[in-house]
């Protein structure tokens, strides 16, 4: 008995060691903004499983750039290798094209031990370095790439962490300053808090297509200066989530401003292999970088992000990227490749970069069933670019700008005074009123543009092209109808 009592006495003077009062104060910066529509989101779907009954049958989460959460089939080549390369007994399977066997082998031999459970080089596999480095320097004419500046990572946001990580310093009035553009996909400015760096939007001119302006950038640096210090400029090409494409012209003004100002310059290009447009073309800012010649390309410092999650790959769930830096001091690169290897690759996403850098060729048994894959997704892709600007422009309060890349829509809805008024007495954005009662009344769930850090005074929607053609179809119609009905109860 004397021994229970002493454990209840022991239990009621504990003091838990992580507190709100004692928790990392930066920590307490980071803010999801999201999970207002998706704790709603959630809280209907369990209704829906209840039995309650509502307008709809289902959540439709448009939300997001998940392929194949919403119907994208996996690429049969590259879902083959790595079957392989985790079992390789099926060396002997019938089923298996030769190719793909032989990818496998090459992989496996590349691995300590033959197997793809061991562990591995901390910036990955030198056979997939170079297999990525050749595949750059393809991409990019000819521009040479180093094995060594390339580093394979579990996503993106791993990539853009450790950069932060490194480039974040300083306290008070001295604190690193970050230029990102506005708006931008929120994870970016969570990163920025969690390591105490400033975060300084500049605006993208909607007027003009969402692009990228000088002028603006520089009314962005300068206020800045006044506050903090900026090292950083992101830019984003294909732009999330406007879908803009930024032009050659755009991308040297935009490297001559860093070199001018010595801005470090952080360029997401994850949607590279997503560009619609016959008007516009994907130019890495490392081509045009060494284009620009010897007075940019031996000075400016450049980081890029590339990732499987998007392109045709769609593998979200690999958490495969790669990031490749230019002009880093040797020094620092040390303490990068030493960062990097706190973040272990897995050789999942290592696999997926191979067949992503050198995938089936002319005459290869799988190369048909690959480029007829590919190029399904691709086509359908920008089929539905187009099928979202031509519906959603036919509608009265809705615009959105041609979507010349990327993989979301980002219309401007026109939400009347008194709905203004209404989402002003519930303490929400306008926009998340607008969605919160879209996702209520038709069980379709779109980000709002609030949440991507917009103009004040505007008003957006994020939407996903990457649904079923036919289930596409019916949410434009659902969400036009929806407006209808929307702007009629607030007129």
């Amino acid at each position: 008995m004397s021994a229970q009592l002493n454990v209840m006495n022991r239990s009621l003077s504990y003091f838990r060691q992580l507190t709100l009062g004692n928790i990392n104060p930066y920590v307490m910066q980071v803010e999801d903004l999201t999970l207002t529509l998706l704790t709603k989101a959630s809280e209907i779907k369990k209704e829906l499983q209840q039995g309650v009954k509502k307008p709809f049958t289902k959540v439709v989460e448009c939300h997001w750039g998940d392929a194949q959460a919403l119907g994208q089939k996996p690429i049969t080549f590259l879902r083959q290798v790595m079957a392989v390369c985790t079992f390789p007994e099926l060396q002997h399977d019938a089923s298996i094209p030769e190719d793909a066997k032989h990818r496998a082998k090459k992989i496996l031999e590349s691995c300590d031990g033959g197997s793809i459970g061991a562990y591995n080089h901390s910036q990955s596999l030198t056979y997939i370095q170079r297999k990525l480095a050749k595949y750059i320097e393809r991409r990019d004419g000819g521009v040479a790439s180093h094995p060594h500046h390339i580093y394979i990572m579990n996503g993106t946001s791993t990539c853009i962490t450790i950069m932060m990580n490194m480039l974040i310093t300083g306290e008070g009035a001295c604190r690193t300053g970050l230029l990102t553009p506005s708006p931008q996909f929120p994870s970016f400015a969570s990163i920025i808090s969690l390591l105490d760096g400033v975060h300084v939007k500049y605006l993208l001119n909607e007027e003009r297509g969402w692009t990228l302006e000088i002028p603006e950038l520089q009314r962005a640096l300068t206020q800045a200066r006044t506050h903090c210090n900026p090292l950083v400029l992101s830019v984003i090409n294909p732009h999330n989530p406007t879908g803009h494409v930024m032009t050659r012209k755009t991308i040297e003004d935009v490297i001559k401003f860093a070199a001018k100002e010595k801005l470090f310059l952080l360029v997401d290009e994850v949607y590279q292999d997503n560009v619609y447009s016959e008007d516009c073309q994907f130019h890495s800012f490392k081509k045009v970088l060494f284009e620009m010649g010897p007075e940019y390309s031996g000075t400016v410092e450049l980081a890029s992000l590339s990732s499987m999650s998007k392109g045709y790959m769609g593998e979200c769930g690999i958490r495969s990227s790669f990031m490749e830096v230019v002009n880093l001091d040797s020094e620092v690169q040390t303490v990068l490749d030493c960062i990097s290897s706190i973040s272990d690759c897995s050789i999942y996403a290592q696999i997926v970069i191979d067949v992503f850098a050198d995938p089936p060729q002319p005459g290869d048994p799988s190369y048909q069933l690959f480029i007829m894959e590919k190029e399904a997704i691709r086509r359908r892709q920008a089929d539905h670019a187009l099928l979202i600007e031509t519906i959603l422009n036919s509608e009265v309060g809705i615009y959105c700008c041609p979507i010349q890349g990327g993989v979301f829509a980002y219309p401007r809805i026109h939400i009347p005074p008194k709905a203004l008024e209404a989402a002003q007495v519930l303490n929400q954005e306008a926009d998340v009123f607008y969605c919160t009662r879209l996702l209520e009344e038709t069980g379709i769930l779109v980000l709002a543009g609030s949440y991507l850090s917009q103009r004040p005074g505007t008003h957006y929607i994020r939407l996903t092209l990457l649904l079923e053609t036919e289930m596409l179809r019916k949410i434009l119609r659902t969400i036009t109808q929806f407006h209808r009905r929307f702007t009629s109860a607030f007129s």
